[in-house]
């Protein structure tokens, strides 16, 4: 005799105090949910729209400056300090925790052309016109440690990553220099007028690279007694980042409106080009994880774009925000920080519509599944149209509209003198293959 009994565990529907949430019990069987994919179509639609809703990336900006920022650095150990150093020569130090400058002083007589800390974040390098590199103790700020005089104009400063003792100037040639001596250690040049921009490699602590005013990137490395490689574009690259974790990897921002990631390992095309600015690119940053990287434009936007995409996924600009000339992104991979020449330094979110501060665990379980709804249907049209809208700027609107209908008219020419070689038996040659981005030396 066969006798079925119920048999209840009650720790599956009942609460264990009266303040939990009533236990419902769910049979996951997708043959008993037929409208599973339709409501969750629904619920990435509104986790879209909420997106946008709280999209306000904007955090707060510290003042003080007198004069138009030209450098920022960020302290590579305290996540709450950053240097800038600006037009009339004054170098600060300044708290985002409290968003007040820590210390100021009037470090050189003219522009502040360039900034970096050390790897352990004890000592400051600035670079001014006045043809002096000044190292100051973050913790006594009022005079410098060290002062090292050069015999050319100085236009930035780079440390070498591991090694608190060596770092790099550029001007009318690289300069190596030990801490330890007045005179630089080596001198490193390829026939150049001058050199702007200069960064050491974060991984291959070697390696640096420079911008020049020959509209080329040259490649040094400190073990060498000469440059290795030279890269000459079409116009000049203002300034470029190295990917934190990729080590053959760098991104210039360019004076054709447009950012180029370059390998090292095969520097005759680019293997990513990214566009959105419709204005020289001024500055640029990596993220510490290297997926994404910040650029600032002369357009008076700031673009985020992710590593391996053409396109930028956000934008950010304010009415009062100018031209920018430096961008940084913050160590814990959170905030962006901007400054511009009228003067203030700017703080943003990463992620535009990130919630700061704790998170509850239903709330943090609730922005993870409607992130992977939206990730789910991310390709749908409706979902694709809203994530991707942005209100740009009037001028900015206008101008990538005058930019896409030259690209339009030159098309149309080129599709026209192809059908006419055709018709005429004439060899062609594409435009494409005739407008080479860079030229390897």
């Amino acid at each position: 005799m066969k006798v079925k009994v119920l048999s209840r565990n009650p720790d599956n529907y009942l609460r264990e105090t009266k303040r939990d949430i009533q236990k419902v019990p769910r049979n996951y069987d997708p043959n008993l949910h037929p409208f599973q994919s339709s409501r969750e179509y629904i619920r990435a639609l509104n986790a879209v729209k909420l997106e946008r809703v709280f999209a306000k990336p904007f955090i707060g900006n510290l003042d003080g400056h007198r004069d138009g920022i030209f450098c920022m650095a960020k302290h590579p150990k305290s996540l709450s300090t950053i240097a800038s150093g600006s037009y009339d020569g004054e170098v600060r130090l300044w708290n985002l925790t409290k968003k007040k400058c820590i210390n100021s002083i009037n470090g050189h007589d003219r522009f502040v052309r360039g900034l970096c800390f050390n790897f352990d974040g004890t000592r400051l390098f600035s670079v001014g016109d006045d043809s002096t590199v000044k190292v100051w103790n973050t913790e006594e700020f009022e005079t410098p440690s060290h002062t090292f005089i050069s015999q050319s104009v100085l236009y930035g400063v780079s440390c070498q990553w591991l090694n608190d003792k060596v770092f790099a100037t550029c001007g009318d040639v690289v300069q190596l220099w030990d801490i330890t001596r007045s005179q630089p250690t080596s001198t490193l040049k390829w026939g150049v007028d001058s050199l702007h921009h200069i960064a050491f490699n974060q991984i291959d602590t070697n390696v640096l690279a420079s911008c020049a005013s020959d509209r080329s990137i040259i490649l040094y490395d400190t073990r060498e007694v000469k440059p290795m490689r030279k890269v000459i574009m079409k116009l000049k690259t203002n300034q470029l980042a190295w990917n934190p974790m990729e080590a053959y990897v760098f991104t210039a921002a360019n004076e054709d409106y447009n950012c180029y990631s370059y390998d090292t390992r095969k520097l005759e095309s680019p293997i990513n080009v990214h566009k959105d600015h419709v204005a020289a690119v001024t500055c640029i940053d990596y993220a510490p994880t290297g997926l994404e990287f910040v650029t600032g434009s002369y357009d008076k936007t700031i673009r985020i774009f992710e590593s391996h995409h053409g396109h930028s996924r956000e934008i950010y600009h304010t009415k009062r925000m100018q031209h920018l000339t430096s961008v940084i992104w913050s160590l814990d991979n959170k905030f962006v920080l901007s400054a511009s020449d009228e003067m203030n330094i700017r703080i943003w979110k990463a992620n535009a519509s990130e919630k700061l501060g704790t998170l509850r665990p239903r709330e943090r379980t609730a922005l993870e599944y409607n992130a992977t709804l939206k990730e789910k249907f991310a390709a749908h049209p409706q979902v694709k149209r809203i994530a991707r809208h942005r209100q740009v700027p009037k001028h900015v609107y206008h101008e990538r509209n005058q930019q896409l209908e030259s690209k339009r008219k030159l098309k149309r020419k080129e599709e026209n003198i192809r059908k006419h070689s055709k018709k005429n038996s004439i060899p062609y040659v594409s435009e494409k293959k005739k407008n080479v981005i860079s030229e390897v030396v």
